[in-house]
């Protein structure tokens, strides 16, 4: 058996398609039928039931798909780790990033940037903005993935990844979450919740109370669970840094724009690592954090 036959197999059963996936790998549709043939000979069972142009899993063949994705797995895991035995000198990359960021592209760089590079170790810690600053400072961290607080500083790289609007979420049993948007004035009775560890609160607090003008008593917690069950039982709303179109599903929590005399509240997320510590990983990092936010 061939892994390359497993590897066939998986794609016809994913794209659902001889032809599809014989597209994707880059070879004829003969070879890939082929291939699945000699498989299933060397099994001496049927994998799939063939029908004019499509085809179904047989139970065999349903039972030996979901045994090859863990074989696939370990052997990907095997090479990865083969890599790393032979590698002379392996390279690391420390990564940050906001805690009050809750996207997705971060993950995936890190997750494209990982398959492309498997022999750099790659270490991933959250903070505060100004805790992300001074983990640059202090080489903690190489790259940092922040919001912008204060004017660009000559000493670093400031790469403009996106920008984000300000939403909060409330609870769907407060009356507010029926409005469309919400002006911060229309909060000022009710508690802010910030998702910070305890040495970030003051910072917190300062920005949420004199830039964004959200005046009032504020909750902190440490964890998104604790934040989502204060929502949900009314202690307060947590505002949001939403980037690209917003789909948000959830019974029992609004997602609502949050507005500042008519206008939307907006600010720049960046790429912030030193000029004196830039390299060839880091920068190559943040031209695909730069592309998955560009695929937004």
């Amino acid at each position: 058996m061939l892994f390359r036959q497993l590897e066939y197999f998986q794609a016809v059963v994913e794209c659902g398609s001889f032809y599809i996936a014989a597209d994707q790998l880059h070879v004829s549709q003969s070879a890939i039928s082929q291939q699945i043939k000699k498989l299933e000979e060397e099994l001496g069972v049927k994998l799939l039931d063939r029908h004019n142009r499509t085809f179904s899993l047989t139970p065999a063949g349903e039972q030996f798909y979901r045994k090859s994705l863990i074989v696939r797995s370990d052997m990907e895991q095997m090479i990865r780790e083969t890599r790393r035995c032979n590698a002379s000198d392996t390279a690391s990359l420390k990564l940050g990033y906001y805690k009050g960021y809750h996207g997705n592209e971060f993950s995936e760089a890190v997750a494209e940037f990982s398959e492309k590079y498997p022999t750099v170790d790659i270490s991933v810690r959250s903070g505060s903005h100004d805790e992300l600053y001074h983990m640059l400072l202090n080489s903690e961290i190489d790259l940092a993935l922040n919001d912008q607080r204060r004017a660009f500083s000559s000493a670093f790289y400031n790469l403009i990844l996106s920008k984000s609007r300000t939403y909060i979420e409330i609870s769907t049993r407060n009356p507010l979450s029926r409005l469309t948007s919400l002006d911060i004035k229309d909060i000022k009775n009710l508690p802010c919740i910030l998702l910070i560890n305890a040495t970030g609160q003051d910072e917190e607090r300062k920005y949420y109370d004199e830039y964004l003008g959200l005046h009032g008593e504020f909750i902190f917690t440490e964890s998104m669970q604790d934040a989502r069950l204060k929502i949900v039982t009314g202690s307060g709303y947590l505002p949001v840094d939403v980037i690209g179109d917003d789909i948000w599903f959830d019974t029992a929590v609004s997602r609502i724009p949050l507005l500042r005399d008519g206008e939307a509240i907006e600010k720049n997320y960046c790429a912030f690592w030193r000029k004196d510590n830039s390299g060839f990983y880091i920068e190559e990092f943040a031209a695909i954090l730069k592309k998955c936010f560009d695929q937004m």
